[in-house]
C-alpha cells in the first residue's frame, strides 16, 4: 500500500524495507529522470552520458519506494565500476532526500561491498565530507586526498601556461600510448572511459609530446552545472600549465577541476584564474583488499594532477 500525504516524508510508512534491485542500461529510459534526480538533489554534477557510461561499463542497483505523495520513486542508487580483474570504483551512492535516513545508502553500499567481495575484488571510492563516516564503518581506509575548484565564466581570458612545445590536440592514433601512460598511474586500462570523455568534450582533449612519447594528457567533459577537465596526467607542472590552458580555451562555461592536494603551486595557478575551492575529497580504499596495503590504492599515481571525477576515478 502506497504512503498518504498524511504521513510525513521522513517516515517510512508501510514499505520500510523496499528490495534492492538491479538499476540497468535499459532502466534509463524508463527511469532519466530518476537518475538525474538523484544528482541534481546531491548538487553533483552528472548528466544523462555519464549514467549511461556507467552503467555501460559497470553494475548497478537501487531502491525504488512510496514517496509522501504516494508516488513510486527511484529513492536511492549505487554503481560499481570494476577496473581490471583486481578492483572496482564504488560511485553514486545517492539517496533523495525525502527518503534519507532509512538506512537506504548503507543497504546498498554494503550490497556492492558483499559484490564485489564475492568476486575477490577491492573497492575504491572517492568520499565526499559527509559520506567519510559511513565510509569509514565499512573498513575503507584514507589514501590521498583532492579539491573541487570551480570557475565561473571568465570575460578575460586565461593568463599563464603558454603554449609550450608539444602540447597538441589529441588524434586518435594516440590511444595505444594514452594507454600505456594511464594504465600504470591509475592501476588499470580504462581506454573505454577515456574514449568516451574524449568523444564529449573533443576540444578540452590534449597531449603533450617530446621526442615521439607522451609526457601529458588532459580530457574533459559536459556537466549539469559545468563542464569538468580531467583526468590529467603531467610530466611536470610546465607541461600540466600548458595543457589546462588549452583545455580552459575550449571552454566558454563554467568550469571544475579536481586538484590533487599536492600539487600546491598548480593550486596557486588556478585561484588566479578565478577558480574558488568547492569541497575537498577522499581518495579511499577498503581495507582489507588484498590492493590495498596500507590504504594505498591501485596505481602508483606518479604524474597524476587531476581525477577524471569522484564516480570515475
Amino acid at each position: 500500500m502506497a504512503s498518504t500525504d498524511s504521513q510525513r516524508a521522513d517516515d517510512p510508512g508501510p514499505d520500510p524495507t523496499p528490495p534492492i534491485l538491479p538499476l540497468q542500461l535499459h532502466d534509463l529510459s524508463r527511469d532519466a529522470q530518476g537518475v538525474l534526480a538523484l544528482s541534481e538533489a546531491a548538487h553533483w554534477n552528472q548528466i544523462a552520458a555519464d549514467w549511461q557510461l556507467m552503467l555501460s561499463q559497470g553494475q548497478g542497483w537501487a531502491i525504488w519506494a512510496d514517496g509522501a505523495s504516494g508516488q513510486r520513486k527511484l529513492a536511492a542508487s549505487t554503481i560499481v565500476l570494476p577496473y581490471g580483474p583486481h578492483f572496482a570504483w564504488v560511485s553514486m551512492v545517492l539517496v533523495l532526500p525525502e527518503f534519507q535516513r532509512r538506512g537506504y545508502a548503507a543497504r546498498l553500499l554494503r550490497h556492492a561491498l558483499d559484490e564485489l567481495s564475492a568476486r575477490g575484488v577491492t573497492a575504491v571510492l572517492d568520499a565526499t565530507p559527509a559520506g567519510l563516516a559511513l565510509y569509514r564503518q565499512q573498513g575503507f581506509v584514507d589514501a590521498w586526498g583532492f579539491a573541487r575548484y570551480r570557475r565561473e565564466p571568465l570575460a578575460t581570458a586565461v593568463t599563464g601556461g603558454a603554449a609550450t612545445a608539444g602540447i597538441r590536440p589529441l588524434q586518435d592514433s594516440d590511444w595505444p600510448a594514452i594507454d600505456a601512460m594511464d594504465s600504470p598511474v591509475f592501476g588499470a586500462s580504462r581506454l573505454p572511459v577515456l574514449r568516451d570523455l574524449a568523444r564529449r568534450l573533443p576540444g578540452a582533449a590534449w597531449v603533450g609530446e617530446e621526442q615521439g612519447r607522451l609526457c601529458g594528457l588532459v580530457l574533459g567533459r559536459d556537466g549539469r552545472e559545468a563542464a569538468q577537465v580531467g583526468p590529467m596526467l603531467a610530466r611536470d607542472e610546465i607541461v600540466a600549465k600548458a595543457l589546462l590552458s588549452a583545455a580552459l580555451r575550449a571552454i566558454e562555461g563554467p568550469v571544475m577541476v579536481d586538484l590533487l592536494d599536492r600539487e600546491v603551486a598548480l593550486r596557486k595557478w588556478l585561484l588566479g584564474q578565478g577558480f574558488v575551492l568547492q569541497r575537498p575529497f577522499t581518495r579511499m580504499v577498503l581495507g582489507a583488499g588484498a590492493t590495498a596495503s596500507a590504504g594505498a590504492p591501485p596505481g602508483s599515481a606518479e604524474g597524476l594532477v587531476m581525477v577524471a571525477g569522484p564516480e570515475l576515478g
